[in-house]
């Protein structure tokens, strides 16, 4: 017999199939295993894919949304500078305004100071009067205007302070975002993440759309602030020309008023002084003509004296010898005339005298209106325009 012709023994029985069974099976699995091994790792490269352009997507989103932060954020931040200088300006304008009320109340209380007579409700005291209430007025503007200007600062840095701190914020999750971008399988960091902590950032987490509001909130508030507080700064710019505007205004009427009353109390106390020399000089006069008339009397009296002597001598003539002849008439005619012209003198010397006490009545008054003249000129001249001369109402 051959070796061909030798032949080979069948084994079918349950342990042949069996075995098949469980090859075909196991080639199965295999199969299946390296089908899902590449599924997961296309899965997983797919994913990480995804994961980089979605965080690139969302580094891009930050930086739009930083940028309108950081843009919102400059146009603020000279806004707020701007208001700091105007409330200097206007605490400036606040003390030019009480320094100036000031010497307003100081030249009020000097002309209180002046003569009964002369203290009269002139135009300088109604300018005077009338500089003082603008004056408050003002300083009662200013100072409201200085609690907005204070309110708007305030709101202003807060509005900043939401855009500073959404800045940060944004700026470390951008940082993050990018690390999570760059990050591979060698670079993955040394931490562990629990089910729990999953868990908790995913709970954590706000939308999208809530994530967007919050930044457009924080410009949106700022930009409100920067309009009310460009509003601010343009009204208060416009009341800060109007105040100094009327209030220069009122301050040349008021001195004005001064110049004038100036003028005329120089042209009266020269009118006075002008007239006190003559008033003088009268009385000079009056007091040489009295020293005239007193001598007048006491010759008319001596020739009395004689013409009386005369007829009394001549009353011791005999009986017969005294007869009304033409030394008799005369020297009776000569004593009535002579009686009348010393009455006369004496009248006029007795006038003389209340002449001569109104002429000293009248010095007396012209000296004292001069020297009432010259206090209202010093209190008008000296103290006030002196005191009024520093002050300078400008455009702060």
């Amino acid at each position: 017999m051959s070796v061909l012709d030798v032949s080979i023994p069948k084994f079918d029985g349950p342990d042949l199939l069996n075995a098949e069974v469980v090859l075909n099976r196991s080639e199965l699995f295999r199969a299946e295993c390296k089908r899902l091994i590449s599924e997961s790792e296309s899965a997983c490269i797919r994913m990480q894919d995804g994961d980089s352009k979605r965080l690139d997507q969302r580094v891009r989103d930050i930086q739009f949304l930083k940028k309108e932060v950081e843009l919102k954020l400059e146009e603020l931040i000279p806004e707020i500078d701007a208001l700091e200088a105007l409330q200097s300006r206007v605490v400036k304008a606040l003390a030019m305004n009480q320094d100036a009320m000031k010497v307003t109340l100081l030249c009020l209380d000097a002309r209180r100071k002046r003569a009964p007579s002369d203290r009269v409700h002139d135009a300088v005291d109604a300018e005077l009067l009338k500089e003082c209430s603008m004056f408050q007025e003002v300083t009662g503007l200013l100072q409201i205007v200085l609690e907005q200007i204070a309110e708007q600062i305030r709101l202003n840095r807060s509005a900043k302070f939401y855009l500073e701190q959404d800045l940060k914020e944004k700026f470390q999750a951008q940082n993050i975002d990018n690390s999570c971008a760059l990050m591979t399988m060698q670079t993955i960091p040394n931490m562990q993440l629990s089910k729990k902590n999953i868990t908790m950032l995913s709970s954590a987490t706000v939308s999208p759309k809530q994530w967007e509001n919050i930044s457009d909130l924080n410009i949106a508030r700022a930009e409100q602030q920067k309009n009310n507080s460009l509003s601010l700064r343009a009204l208060v710019e416009s009341l800060l020309a109007q105040s100094a505007d009327d209030m220069q205004k009122q301050f040349r009427s008021t001195n004005e008023a001064l110049q004038l009353n100036i003028q005329l109390l120089k042209a009266a106390k020269t009118q006075l002084e002008d007239k006190l020399p003559k008033v003088i000089c009268e009385i000079s006069n009056i007091q040489r003509i009295r020293e005239d008339l007193q001598a007048a009397v006491a010759e008319s009296e001596q020739f009395l004296s004689l013409a009386q002597a005369r007829l009394l001598l001549r009353k011791e003539r005999p009986g017969k010898e005294q007869c009304l002849d033409a030394p008799q008439v005369q020297l009776l005619a000569e004593v009535e005339q002579l009686n009348l012209h010393i009455t006369k003198l004496r009248e006029e010397l007795a006038q003389s005298e209340e002449e001569q006490r109104a002429l000293v009545r009248c010095q007396l008054e012209l000296q004292e209106n001069i020297d009432i003249k010259t206090n209202s000129l010093y209190i008008d001249e000296v103290v006030c325009m002196q005191l009024r001369e520093p002050i300078v109402i400008c455009h702060i």
